[in-house]
């Protein structure tokens, strides 16, 4: 089976609806979503209630520190446009909507891949893995030969042989990459609705687990629109910004 790992969606309808159909084309058989789905974008109910829908077919998904934001209150460390973005987010969603986001897990486990926001050795501190010693420290704190993790909004693949040693790249778009069994494997599939690397094309991942092989994506979509959408709905101007960058 296939499987489609989604991060970072922030509410942006645009490019979480190209990348599912980008991922139906390619015969994803479940979908993933590795938290972060509100936040930053205009369209939070509709992107939930997909959400919402793919877990009710069989599909996963995980607590991201701007979900539990709007779900409760957000943390002190958060930026000043963030928190606001949240509070709007919040009057955005429904009853419904808002408990969802409450009751979704900080980690899943499935058949030896660990689906979780941040990382693995404090879920719930929303610390980043940014390079090799966080990936080696995040692997280490699981059984599970596979993580699938997001936050960093970029992109990248780590590996640690059996002596512990950790290595990490960029992977390339479109490149099938094997996760062999004789290694453990940190592996971000980058944001979809909010990319940062200087691409502004949405980025989500498929993982084949007969084969083993996982390969990133980058799906083009209407980021025009999604900015022009966060400019009329009042939120920080740079949200919109950031789409039309990548950055």
């Amino acid at each position: 089976m296939r499987i489609a790992l989604v991060s970072d969606t922030h509410a942006n309808l645009e490019a979480v609806s190209a990348c599912l159909e980008h991922a139906r084309g390619n015969d994803a058989g479940q979908l993933v979503f590795l938290g972060d789905l509100v936040g930053y974008g205009a369209d939070p109910g509709p992107v939930v209630d997909i959400v919402m829908g793919a877990v009710a077919r069989g599909g996963v998904a995980v607590l991201g520190n701007h979900d539990l934001g709007v779900a409760r209150e957000p943390g002190g460390a958060m930026h000043p446009d963030a928190r606001r973005a949240i509070a709007w987010t919040r009057g955005q969603l429904s009853a419904t909507q808002l408990r969802f986001l409450d009751r979704l897990p900080l980690t899943a486990e499935q058949d030896g891949r660990l689906y979780v926001h941040a990382n693995a050795w404090a879920p719930a501190g929303w610390e980043y893995v940014m390079g090799v010693f966080d990936a080696g420290r995040s692997m280490r704190a699981t059984p599970c030969r596979l993580t699938f993790c997001g936050h960093t909004h970029e992109p990248a693949l780590y590996h640690m042989t059996g002596d512990g040693q950790v290595s990490g790249f960029t992977p390339v778009p479109g490149a099938g990459i094997p996760l062999g069994r004789l290694r453990r494997w940190l592996a971000i599939p980058g944001s979809a609705g909010q990319p940062r690397d200087g691409n502004p094309a949405a980025c989500y991942a498929l993982f084949d687990d007969a084969t083993g092989v996982m390969t990133w994506f980058r799906v083009a979509y209407d980021f025009v629109t999604a900015a022009r959408k966060i400019r009329e709905a009042g939120l920080p101007d740079s949200f919109a910004a950031r789409l039309e960058a990548g950055y």
